[in-house]
């Protein structure tokens, strides 16, 4: 019985199933707004550098653990731009409604 593999074992299962709550709500929500666009992008980043080091390792836990984290933050990375993206598509057509109701022309917005 090797008891570093399942030590690490354990605690791969441990973190991944730590973190589906938080995934599972933003995938059924697609509401990330509490998320930093800047702290996504700096997370993915680090994994991707990160990856260099964990896949040199023998296969393991580390895989399994290392690559949930991989997919987990590209999904929340993805989600956070579509969502900044949308928002970003909204404001011109808010701004644009604003000045026609002010012009007394609510009809077109």
């Amino acid at each position: 019985m090797d008891i570093p593999l399942i030590a690490g074992t354990i605690a791969t299962v441990v973190f991944a199933v730590s973190n589906l709550p938080m995934l599972r709500k933003a995938l059924r929500t697609r509401d990330v707004s509490s998320y930093s666009l800047p702290s996504m992008i700096m997370i993915n980043a680090a994994n991707a550098v990160y990856s260099l080091y964990v896949f040199t390792l023998p296969f393991g836990p580390i895989w399994g653990l290392h690559t949930f984290y991989v997919v987990s933050c590209a999904i929340m990375l993805a989600l956070c731009l579509r969502q900044r993206g949308a928002t970003v598509a909204v404001v011109p057509d808010r701004r644009r409604a604003r000045r026609l109701v002010r012009a007394g022309r609510a009809s077109d917005a």
